[in-house]
């Protein structure tokens, strides 16, 4: 891991609460997709964010942070993106990473701003020369929350190795062409046998536990279920 100074190329909102956020690398750096970092706030305050970029992206990388006033854990670092420019990071970190040697299928479970986490992993297996299917599910409160919903429609009619699952809490108005409800049963009601899968997977810590239990419960071994939030619930 290496501590550097990173300066901020672009911060763009992609909705009301989430930014896109891309720093300049002084060095290249060698990660792996589905790693992330961390934003040094103190000398003691490091607060980790997913890399949403891909490792060919050797000279930036880039973030998806979800940010509100009410929440000064993560609207603190976009604070200080627009004061000073710049972000101190800690690169790279974590354990649960794309592992390019597997046989079997993908599955990429994401909610909300966990999604940066898969879309590294998905851009990285698309990339390369590997024909295993790979579906993502990716669950919000409301269908505007899914802020990549029609890059991500437009690669999965582009790529016939890609599914894409969007899965809403809140009944959708008009038309909508994905699922209703919660992320986590929509993979189970849609997966005939978890043991045959990868599953990656993202988002707060309380789904990802649920989500623990209950694929284990269902018959997915724990070692084929990868997700950083693993090691603290």
């Amino acid at each position: 891991m290496k501590q550097l100074v990173t300066k901020v190329r672009r911060c763009e909102p992609l909705n009301e609460f989430v930014y896109f956020v891309e720093l300049e690398l002084p060095e290249p750096i060698e990660f792996i997709a589905g790693q992330y970092l961390t934003v040094v706030m103190g000398e003691r305050d490091e607060r980790p964010f997913s890399i949403a970029s891909t490792p060919a992206q050797k000279q930036t990388v880039q973030l998806h942070i979800g940010a509100a006033p009410e929440n000064p854990y993560a609207w603190e670092v976009i604070e200080k993106i627009r004061q000073d420019g710049e972000l101190t990071i800690n690169i790279p970190a974590g354990e649960a990473g794309y592992v390019a040697n597997s046989q079997r299928p993908l599955i990429l479970v994401a909610g909300g701003t966990g999604f940066s986490y898969t879309w590294s992993i998905l851009q990285q297996h698309l990339a390369s020369n590997s024909q295993r299917p790979i579906t993502l599910y990716w669950g919000g409160r409301k269908s505007h929350d899914l802020y990549f919903h029609d890059e991500l429609l437009a690669l999965a009619a582009k790529d016939q190795r890609f599914h894409y699952q969007p899965v809403v809490e809140s009944h959708v108005n008009g038309a909508w062409h994905g699922l209703n409800g919660l992320v986590i049963p929509a993979v189970l009601a849609e997966t005939a046998n978890l043991a045959d899968y990868d599953i990656y997977i993202a988002g707060r810590f309380e789904m990802v536990r649920v989500a623990r239990d209950a694929f284990v419960g269902a018959g997915l071994p724990l070692e084929q279920l990868y997700g950083d939030a693993l090691a603290f619930i």
